[in-house]
């Protein structure tokens, strides 16, 4: 027993459990905004919800990881992670996923018909990303629709029917994943540039790519203010996404082309701050307007 709860230890923190917190508010947004007239959601399909996005997320790192293992390996910022490192074996991290997607598809299924029929749809983004840096320097957009899934999935686990809303939600956590991985990916510029790879800051050079991060920044902030316009949204939810264009504005200004020592500040603390604030204040607008 203590040894299955060491190695689930290690696997959690390989996959960066914690950093579930990224994309998990916005699909707890399109939930609310789903359970209209009501003001509070049904608390079983909350929870399958819950537990169809946080596997699906572990299965996507999971993958991730087994599939990059080699390039971890020769990359020295990655080198020294749980597969390459040799803190864990590719089998045990296989089994996890195996777990993973098996939980996915029982939410799925215990949510409604539609949300089962497209699950593999929705695994096939997840998974699939993990790919595509091997072919296309779009691989930022692509990771970013992957995650943008998780918002119309929640809608479609409310009410069962597609809707502007929650592809409005999508297309925002697209363009704010997309835009913070391009940030991530400066990183790795330099080890890219040798490499068979593809990003955007290869393509583009770092300068270039930063300005295409902002921009893709600046175009989440105008499709916020347009979903609380159409969602009929009061002050409360309006003041949220002020202060959401202020923490992204901050993060954006702590990375530069020839400055990357912020960069962990900017991807992961400022990130969870976006999106639980966010959710903050959509669920104080539900409750007090």
């Amino acid at each position: 027993m203590t040894a299955i709860i060491s190695r689930t230890r290690l696997i959690l923190e390989m996959i960066k459990f914690e950093h579930t917190i990224f994309a998990l508010p916005f699909a707890l947004i399109s939930v609310l905004l789903a359970a209209r007239p009501q003001l509070l959601p049904d608390a079983r399909v909350t929870l399958w919800v819950l537990v169809a996005m946080v596997s699906a997320r572990s299965a996507a790192m999971a993958f991730n990881r087994i599939a990059d293992a080699q390039i971890d390996a020769e990359n020295p910022r990655t080198a020294r992670r749980h597969i390459p490192a040799g803190l864990i074996g590719k089998t045990q991290v296989w089994v996890f996923l195996a777990i993973a997607i098996a939980l996915f598809e029982l939410a799925s299924f215990k949510l409604n018909r539609i949300c089962f029929l497209l699950s593999p749809v929705a695994l096939l983004f997840v998974l699939g990303y993990s790919y595509t840096k091997r072919f296309t320097s779009l691989c930022h957009i692509v990771l970013g629709v992957a995650i943008g899934i998780a918002p119309i999935g929640a809608w479609l686990a409310v009410r069962g029917t597609f809707a502007v809303a929650p592809l409005l939600l999508g297309a925002i956590v697209m363009l704010w994943i997309g835009g913070f991985d391009i940030i991530y990916a400066l990183q790795d510029y330099d080890f890219d540039v040798k490499s068979p790879l593809f990003s955007l800051p290869k393509r583009l050079g770092k300068a270039n790519a930063l300005v295409i991060s902002r921009v893709m920044h600046t175009a989440m902030v105008a499709l916020l203010v347009l979903v609380g316009v159409l969602a009929q949204m009061h002050v409360v939810y309006f003041i949220g996404v002020l202060i959401v264009a202020g923490l992204i504005f901050y993060e954006q200004s702590l990375v530069k082309a020839d400055d990357l020592s912020k960069v962990d500040l900017a991807f992961f603390t400022l990130n969870g701050w976006v999106s639980v604030c966010l959710f903050i204040f959509v669920l104080l607008d539900r409750l007090f307007s």
